[in-house]
């Protein structure tokens, strides 16, 4: 499973660069996005949720900032930050409104949520009472238990601090507490 993930992640990379190149193409930011499919999927639903997020139908502003994050070095990812990288400025707003306009996928009916867990609540002013995300905070409903139980942990351990408020926050909780809002959140 390691060695496809490399390949459609080399793929992914290899196909961004081909499509950057074409002068004819290089406005084109559905022929740029298109290389974002290769893991972010093509329906929206990626290839690997458990550590690729959704990105269709997520916020503009949060997928702009991720964008920024990642092309100036306040995030670091193996594949992101290369290809954010090889992004003129203008190119991450139009990528990141372009997935915006995209609609939520559309996903196999989860099983009923439980009761909301402990300090949920403290998230809802950011990410919204149903937790679809507002400006700037991403949606959390819906994305694989996996992507946000190591979201939060990345906050709580200071290895992702992309975000002012995250850590302190992630750090007042247990991993208990971060497992079961991760849980409740992923069966929205």
């Amino acid at each position: 499973m390691f060695t496809r993930l490399i390949s459609v992640i080399f793929g992914a990379v290899v196909g961004f660069a081909v499509t950057a190149v074409p002068a004819d193409a290089a406005d084109d930011i559905e022929a740029k996005a298109q290389a974002c499919a290769a893991c972010h999927g093509q329906n929206g639903v990626s290839i690997e949720p458990k550590t690729i997020p959704i990105i269709w139908g997520q916020q503009a502003s949060y997928l702009m900032k991720q964008l920024h994050d990642y092309r100036s070095g306040d995030r670091d990812n193996p594949i992101m930050t290369p290809i954010a990288k090889g992004l003129a400025q203008d190119d991450l707003r139009k990528i990141a409104a372009y997935f915006a306009a995209k609609s939520w996928p559309t996903q196999p009916t989860p099983a009923a949520a439980a009761s909301p867990p402990n300090g949920i609540t403290q998230c809802q002013p950011c990410h919204q009472p149903d937790f679809a995300g507002g400006p700037p905070a991403p949606r959390l409903a819906g994305l694989s238990y996996e992507y946000l139980i190591a979201s939060m942990r990345g906050f709580a351990t200071d290895e992702r601090s992309n975000n002012g408020d995250m850590p302190k926050f992630m750090q007042s909780l247990t991993d208990s507490e971060r497992e079961a809002m991760a849980r409740y959140l992923s069966a929205l």
